[in-house]
């Protein structure tokens, strides 16, 4: 969008063009991770005090904020930082709570369909903003990206009217001596009586569960998930699933998808980084099939290796096929670079994607599930950020050597699936959650 570059990009006097720094672009990008981060750390604790409903509300109310900052800006490339930053607190805050709610409301036969459905409102996000982005570059005037800034009140909208009709979650009312209130609440969500078998039969597992860890621990301040060995074990579980779903690299292409793309040659980058959006939600839809019909552990670790394999040969094009000079004198190896990139988003949309956001929330002990969660996701944005900031640079001088690094994650990946998780498929919360405390609750089984 040349008008966004020229209204708070840098002039090169040489050329007679705007640009960014690399500084600026890092910033600009990196900011709504800060701001994911902080609102991330935020939500587990108050989702722990006063529920999933009020800090979801809370988070849509930073996001319009950060909107209003990002659409009055004038001349200061400051200004959209940031307003990024702010919006990001509302992004990082709905982060949590939107995967913890749907895990602790869905029934089991399709929790993973449902959480799962998480990622591919991103990926629909993801695609929404390309095609957006595709139509307004042309556009001649502020327009080109004040729609695209001012179109997030919708979505803020869309949210707090849809917040009137969503109970609050049925275990946070359990564990807070409302039983009664969590039965009408699971009632009304599976559409049945409250005293239908198996809405009886969830409330004793809930009750069996609860007495188990009150016969082990008293009751879980907000600091728990560092002070409890096993809880411990299971945050730092937590922590490197969404760790690794960041490092799989699959963001390099959806941050800078654009500049990538435009090196090999391609007149028009916004149609790649459409296109790339369109793959992404395609193959989110599998993504959905297999979170609800096979192993979800396996299809973690045959999605980190197959990510891994499609990023060693988009690397290896990129760094010695690709005439990085002139790329239009090899114009095979930049579509062989469309095809791996997308290839590689075929495994990650239908793997690591939609399954790694319900796999980490079940890995949280219930007891301080919020809490736990908060702090994975709040290093899954330190990571974030730090890619987002350290990227240019890195490529600046490292060119596509810097794909190997993410292939060499995707290999850890596998190995931290196949040896660490336990199979959710089937099973209910409370099951999944006696399974880890089982494992990671003894002495001799890790930090």
């Amino acid at each position: 969008m040349e008008n966004f570059k020229s209204t708070f990009g840098t002039l090169d006097n040489e050329r007679g063009t705007y640009y960014f720094t690399t500084t600026q672009s890092g910033l600009i990008v990196g900011l709504l991770s800060i701001g994911n981060l902080i609102g991330s750390l935020a939500a587990g604790p108050l989702a722990d005090r006063v529920g999933r409903r009020i800090p979801t509300w809370l988070a849509c109310l930073s996001y319009a904020v950060g909107a209003v900052v990002q659409i009055s800006a004038q001349r200061h490339w400051y200004q959209i930082a940031l307003g990024r930053g702010i919006g990001g607190i509302g992004v990082g805050g709905l982060s949590v709570l939107a995967p913890l709610a749907s895990s602790e409301s869905s029934p089991t036969n399709v929790r993973g369909l449902i959480v799962s459905c998480y990622q591919m409102s991103i990926t629909l996000g993801i695609c929404l903003a390309s095609l957006i982005n595709l139509g307004t570059e042309q556009i001649d005037s502020t327009a080109s990206w004040r729609v695209v800034i001012g179109l997030d009140f919708l979505w803020v909208l869309l949210l707090t009217v849809g917040l009137i009709f969503v109970p609050e979650s049925p275990k946070y009312a359990f564990r807070n001596g409302k039983p009664e209130q969590a039965k009408s609440i699971m009632a009304t969500l599976l559409g049945v009586d409250q005293n239908h078998p198996g809405v009886v039969q969830e409330l004793k597992e809930m009750e069996a569960n609860l007495k188990a860890e009150q016969s082990q621990e008293s009751a879980a301040p907000w600091w728990e998930a560092f002070r409890s060995r096993e809880v411990r074990r299971r945050t730092l579980l937590a922590t490197g699933i969404l760790s690794f779903q960041q490092l799989t690299g699959a963001n390099f292409f959806f941050y800078y998808g654009t500049t990538v793309f435009d090196s090999t040659g391609i007149k028009n980058s916004y149609i790649t980084q459409a296109i790339l959006g369109v793959v992404n939600v395609v193959c989110t839809v599998p993504g959905l099939y297999f979170a609800q019909k096979y192993s979800r552990r396996l299809c973690l670790v045959l999605g980190a290796l197959w990510m891994a394999f499609f990023f060693i040969i988009y690397s290896t094009v990129g760094q010695f096929a690709l005439d990085r000079q002139d790329p239009q004198r090899t114009p095979g190896a930049g579509a062989a670079l469309i095809a791996f990139t997308a290839l590689f988003i075929a495994g990650f949309a239908s793997t690591w994607g939609p399954l790694s956001w319900g796999e980490a929330a079940l890995v949280c002990p219930a007891r301080c599930r919020a809490t736990s969660a908060s702090t994975a996701t709040a290093v899954y944005w330190m990571w974030s950020f730090l890619l987002a900031y350290f990227t240019p640079a890195i490529t600046a001088r490292i060119d596509y050597l810097y794909g190997y690094v993410f292939s060499a994650c995707c290999l850890a990946m596998s190995l931290m699936a196949h040896l660490t998780l336990i199979e959710s498929q089937g099973r209910t919360l409370e099951e999944i959650d006696t399974l880890y405390r089982e494992r990671y609750g003894k002495v001799n089984s890790g930090l």
